[in-house]
């Protein structure tokens, strides 16, 4: 397993444009002592609440949805280029017919306190607690192309926002 220290947030000099959009990530979370991770490439990092917080969507009919609905908290993982393939297995395949983290060759580790999931081989770990979840859908959008080009079989995303505990690299 790798050494990971924690890193003052007020030295976090990473883009989320690419971090997220670009690098992507893996979002992870624990329930009933099992661990499911799936990718992503849309979320954000800002402030709200006077907290620092990760926004992160994640549709409807994601396995990993009942993990992070069944948990307190959730990891984003970030990791270097050469995990792109990995990265796009972890978002083709579901965690309810494989174990895909040990086909893809992942360790996982658990953050204490609040026994929180994450991927051994990411460079870059935030720990996140449940905040807020709400439901996006068509009473919301202000654009009527976000659902016909989105949301055609409205399998909405759901938003969660979690205060930032804390960042691990290594």
């Amino acid at each position: 397993m790798h050494n990971f220290q924690p890193v003052p947030v007020d030295f976090f000099e990473k883009s989320p444009f690419e971090l997220i959009g670009k690098d992507w990530m893996l979002i992870t979370a624990l329930k009933d002592n099992k661990v499911n991770t799936m990718t992503a490439s849309w979320g954000g990092l800002g402030v709200m609440w006077g907290k620092n917080v990760a926004f992160i969507v994640v549709r409807n009919s994601r396995y990993t949805k009942e993990f992070i609905d069944g948990s307190t908290t959730f990891s984003l993982s970030f990791f270097d280029e050469k995990y792109k393939t990995t990265l796009k297995y972890l978002g083709a395949v579901s965690g309810r017919d494989e174990d895909k983290i040990s086909n893809a060759k992942l360790k996982v580790q658990i953050h204490e306190p609040g026994e929180t999931p994450f991927i051994d081989e990411a460079n870059l770990v935030l720990i996140c607690r449940k905040m807020y979840m709400g439901e996006l859908g068509p009473d919301g959008f202000q654009l009527p192309q976000i659902q016909e080009q989105w949301y055609k079989d409205e399998d909405y995303h759901v938003l969660y926002i979690g205060e930032i505990t804390e960042i691990l690299a290594r």
